[in-house]
């Protein structure tokens, strides 16, 4: 008898659908010199749009020095690593751009992963395996990246309540006080755009006898006198033992990293599955990361350009009455509640209005929390921030979508957006 394998693999996509989470990708092509817009391959032919919901949050992948760095190692070292870290793949740029990442954070040592994913995956593992008798406390909304590390572990976690800081301690001190602990949190929620309060995290750590992971993905570039981050900008970042990031953000490239002891880092460098038995990074990916972080080490340009555009845009979408969630960052979430409704305005932006903002639904976020997600970059201009305002009050119109404030009139009413300085 021959099994009908696919037929596995088809009732789990149906299941994907029912559950109203089946996801649909844009083929979209950036342009470089032209960032925020792009081409989408739509069905019926190209068509030039503007992304709002890119993780690239400064442009640096499309900034003249990244892009040099990169075509200029590639005409002198060739495309790929060779090999893993362990064989033949540890040339001279990743060595470079380790320093430079250990000097961004002010730490003894960095080691750069394939990505931000199994820097953590690999990372929070490798330290709590190697940790006797180790116990995770672990944010509640943590990303994947860092659940899966948690999990892998195979130590004892516990979970503690998003940012609630007296139940972490609650759980430290129900821990016998000589066992070793590591809070793994990260600095900046993604989805949500808030900030854990890092201090208070430190303080708990030092009272208590624990390590410290953080998670700096979505600051790194983007806070902080130098762009190293969250707890750059609090002035607490030397009180952090592990320091996690990504170069795929913010610095515009690929792949991930942790900074912390030179006793740490050798030690996950030498027991890390995922450090050891994976190809390095190619060194045109590091020649242009290294550029990236030289030039936003010495910029605050781009910091401040940035937080500007992400101000205004909140100030026009909340005029215009649109459910603006609150955010102190760069991340601007807007709050639908319904999968299928977070696709329609998805759909519909993308179609009727050339923006290209796609839907964030469960499990990256909650059920009946399901959102846009929009990402203000340096390069999106005033007319643009307009016409984000103008076409998503459109959308939320023709879906029947509730509103902060009365929206009968909001077609015609100029002043609900496009006039916010």
């Amino acid at each position: 008898m021959v099994t009908n394998y696919d037929a596995f693999f088809l009732s789990a996509i149906a299941r994907l659908r029912t559950e109203r989470r089946y996801r649909v990708f844009a083929d979209i092509e950036r342009i470089a010199g032209r960032f925020p817009h792009a081409i989408w391959h739509a069905p019926q032919g190209p068509r030039d749009v503007v992304v709002w919901c890119s993780n690239d949050y400064l442009g640096m992948g499309q900034h003249a020095k990244v892009i040099g760095a990169m075509v200029e190692a590639a005409t002198r070292m060739g495309t790929g690593a060779g090999g893993t870290r362990n064989i033949s793949g540890t040339h001279h740029l990743v060595v470079d751009l380790e320093a430079e990442l250990a000097d961004l954070h002010g730490k003894p040592a960095a080691l750069v992963f394939t990505s931000g994913y199994v820097s953590n995956q690999t990372g929070i593992a490798t330290i709590a395996k190697l940790l006797p008798d180790c116990l995770i406390l672990s944010d509640a909304m943590n990303h994947n990246s860092m659940i899966e590390g948690v999990r892998q572990s195979g130590v004892e976690r516990q979970i503690w309540r998003h940012n609630d800081v007296a139940h972490l301690e609650g759980l430290l001190q129900a821990t016998a006080a000589g066992r070793p602990k590591l809070i793994a949190c990260e600095s900046l929620y993604s989805m949500d755009g808030d900030v854990a309060p890092i201090r208070q995290i430190c303080d708990l750590a030092e009272r208590y006898g624990a390590m410290t992971y953080l998670d700096e993905v979505h600051a790194v570039g983007m806070y902080g006198p130098r762009g190293a981050g969250i707890a750059a900008r609090e002035g607490v970042m030397n009180r952090i033992d592990v320091i996690e990031g990504t170069l795929a953000k913010a610095f515009g490239c690929l792949g991930g990293y942790i900074a912390g002891s030179t006793a740490l880092v050798d030690a996950v460098r030498s027991y890390a599955p995922g450090f050891i038995f994976t190809s390095a990074l190619p060194p045109p990916v590091c020649a242009a990361a290294t550029a990236a972080i030289r030039h936003l080490k010495a910029s605050s340009w781009e910091r401040d350009q940035q937080q500007n555009r992400a101000a205004r845009v909140k100030a026009v979408l909340r005029s215009a009455g649109l459910p603006v969630m609150p955010s102190d960052t760069h991340i601007v979430p807007l709050l639908i509640g319904d999968p299928e409704k977070s696709k329609m305005a998805s759909d519909l932006l993308l179609s009727r209005h050339g923006i290209y903002i796609q839907p964030i639904n469960y499990p990256t976020v909650p059920e009946g929390t399901e959102r846009l997600r929009i990402t203000p970059t340096p390069c999106h201009d005033d007319p643009m921030i307009d016409q984000l305002g103008a076409a998503l009050a459109d959308v939320w119109i023709d879906l029947g979508l509730p509103f902060s404030c009365r929206s009968s009139d909001l077609r015609s009413n100029k002043t609900c957006f496009g006039s916010t300085p």
